[in-house]
């Protein structure tokens, strides 16, 4: 019944009377179309992994702990999924997954490498603050960067509520408000001096940075993170910071793996939906 009404309301999507995307959707469509080709080679090496890890750095999902061990007969959702190898890795531990990302060409890469890797998932090209799944469909939801900083969160957040069942559990990475305040304004690397204020920080528009010519990204302070979650009916279980492994060197994903030792370059959300 579930497919049934997807494929319907996805039809549906299709007409006319389709709602009209938000600006920062259409624009990060077209800066992750153009930017896919780019990520395919991290997509192939995340795909063949034999344990998860996450973020710039690659920290182990031994050490996060971001996915339940048994995820056996759970319906999960991945929101943001990239090049799909989140969902890929849920489905080896028994999981049925869908994907949604709003980059028709990552989503091209995700079906290419579930096939090669004989991993069933669903994956829809779509907004991620509208996802079309009836209430109460999901057991469980996570994003990698992803929804995580390129939708917003008054969107998606609600939206992910929406989609668990009660009891139902979200798990996000993503930038942390240090990391983001200490980036200058022309797209460069965080540094050891601010460069925004921390209070009303909220919506970023990187199209125009000089250095490093992004999309759009959401970076609320902690505190606004906090009052969200409580508004939208979620309880927290766990928040992480996480920190670049002492032998970590270099810039990975552009990211100093010195600043990332001193300070949190990212963060881990564990949420709860009360029943």
């Amino acid at each position: 019944m579930v497919v049934l009404r997807v494929s319907c309301i996805l039809r549906g999507m299709e007409s006319n009377d389709a709602p009209e995307l938000p600006d920062h959707v259409l624009t990060n469509r077209a800066h992750w179309d153009g930017m896919a080709k780019l990520w395919i080679p991290a997509a192939k090496r995340a795909w063949s992994a034999q344990e998860p890890y996450w973020g710039v750095w690659g920290l182990p999902e031994s050490d996060l702990g971001l996915l339940p061990a048994d995820m056996s007969g759970l319906d999960t959702i991945e929101l943001g999924c990239g090049t799909g190898y989140v969902s890929g890795w849920m489905v080896r531990r028994g999981a049925r997954a869908v994907g949604i990302d709003n980059s028709a060409r990552q989503l091209d890469t995700a079906r290419e490498l579930s096939g090669e890797h004989g991993v069933a998932i669903e994956l829809l090209h779509g907004n991620a603050e509208s996802v079309p799944y009836p209430d109460s469909s999901f057991d469980f939801a996570i994003s990698e960067y992803g929804a995580a900083i390129w939708c917003d969160p008054r969107s998606w957040i609600p939206e992910a509520h929406r989609l668990l069942r009660p009891g139902g559990e979200l798990v996000f990475l993503a930038t942390t408000p240090l990391a983001t305040i200490t980036m200058p304004l022309d797209g460069s690397m965080s540094e050891r001096y601010l460069h925004r204020d921390y209070f009303g920080m909220y919506k970023l528009d990187w199209t125009q940075a000089e250095v490093d010519p992004g999309g759009v990204e959401f970076i609320p302070p902690i505190s606004e993170w906090v009052a969200l979650f409580r508004r939208t009916g979620f309880e927290i279980l766990d928040y992480l910071e996480l920190r670049a492994p002492a032998s970590m060197e270099g810039t990975p994903f552009q990211s100093p793996a010195e600043w990332g030792k001193r300070w949190p370059y990212e963060h881990v959300w564990k949420v709860r939906r009360r029943p």
